[in-house]
């Protein structure tokens, strides 16, 4: 059991500015910081609004910055981030203008590299087998079945 000297919210608000000028947040994390705190949750929404307020706060920054990192770093399909920035309850909007933020022709270009590097990896003889373990890798990774189907006709057939 943690034991914190409560903060005033002065000093949360000081801390959860630091917490969203290290890194791009959403709402949710920063509330869940404040409940790990035993902030009560007038303070909460008084800190929020106040980051927000403040522009310390901003959930289509966040989102945009979350999908380019994403993809770019981590390689993932629209359909994994999708889903990973509803589980921050982000809104439709933001979800769509995040996306946005993805080149088309970037996206189709890194699908056919991380296509063909899962391909050398994979050791399995069995055309079959191999199709299965490509589509299974891509498909986890987020990317669209009629985009993943299309690039193993190519590379397989």
């Amino acid at each position: 059991m943690h034991f914190y000297k409560s903060l005033t919210l002065e000093e949360a608000t000081k801390r959860m500015e630091s917490y969203c000028a290290y890194q791009e947040r959403c709402h949710q994390d920063v509330i869940q910081k404040l409940r790990e705190l035993r902030m009560i949750p007038e303070a909460i929404d008084l800190i929020v609004s106040h980051l927000i307020q403040e522009n310390f706060l901003n959930e289509e920054r966040f989102s945009r910055s979350f999908a380019r990192g994403k993809f770019n770093i981590k390689k993932w399909g629209k359909i994994r981030i999708t889903n990973e920035l509803k589980k921050r309850n982000i809104s439709t909007y933001n979800i769509n203008a995040a996306l946005k933020e993805i080149d088309e022709a970037d996206y189709h270009k890194t699908l056919k590299n991380l296509a063909l590097k899962r391909m050398s990896q994979i050791k399995e003889k069995d055309k079959f087998k191999r199709r299965r373990k490509l589509a299974d890798y891509l498909l986890y990774r987020g990317w669209e079945s009629e985009l993943v189907y299309a690039r193993i006709k190519e590379l397989i057939g």
